[in-house]
């Protein structure tokens, strides 16, 4: 985990020691009942997904597809978590709502201390069968965010239970590798627990290959 998002918490005395376990995180927070719940609750990361709206007025909105609308948009999100000392993560499943809410971002980023990760999956992964956001156009609408913004970049996965699911390949990690290689950011790779075992050498060479 990011240094600076560790750093945070424990300023806050929010936890106790230096461990990205201690961090708790509320998941799939789209919608105004389940971001009052995440904001009063005990999490630390509230993490969210984005897309555009797909009706009229078209902008971003806090849903995962295959739903198309939201009772929230991302404006009204931010609005209510800035009064709170929650750091965020923003999934973004469609590359048409990255701009918008870039620029949405800026004042809640203006808080340099408070942990913001953006996150996409951007190449394709083990059993992925979902289309991925385009890396570069991804990271090209992404660049102007401050230099404490967390990219979080991983891959589209699936899993089928009862066979043999591979894992991360070396090809997986290399191409990964080397489209964060001239990146400025902090990166960390969501990856699908279920396939961690049998890519271990992989995802510790990947992880390797930076102090960031």
């Amino acid at each position: 985990m990011s240094d600076q998002t560790l750093e945070y918490f424990l300023s806050q005395s929010q936890i106790k020691k230096r461990d990205a376990a201690e961090v708790r995180w509320s998941h799939a927070v789209n919608s105004r009942s389940r971001l009052t719940e995440a904001l009063t609750g005990p999490a630390h990361m509230i993490e969210a997904d984005i897309i555009m709206r797909g009706r009229d007025p078209r902008e971003p909105i806090m849903a995962h597809p295959p739903d198309t609308d939201s009772d929230i948009t991302l404006e009204e999100w931010l609005d209510s978590v800035k009064a709170h000392s929650k750091g965020i993560k923003l999934d973004f499943k469609s590359l048409e709502a990255v701009s918008p809410s870039v620029a949405l971002l800026e004042e809640v980023l203006a808080e340099q201390s408070r942990p913001v990760w953006v996150n996409a999956d951007i190449l394709s992964g083990p059993g992925g069968e979902a289309r991925p956001l385009e890396p570069q156009a991804f990271l090209s609408a992404v660049r102007t965010l401050p230099a404490h913004t967390v990219l979080s970049l991983g891959w589209t996965t699936g899993w089928t239970a009862g066979t043999d699911n591979p894992g991360y390949s070396w090809d997986m990690v290399h191409v990964m590798e080397e489209v964060c290689r001239g990146l400025k950011h902090p990166v960390t790779f969501p990856v699908r627990a279920g396939l961690l075992a049998q890519s271990f050498p992989q995802l510790t060479w990947l992880l390797q290959q930076s102090d960031r």
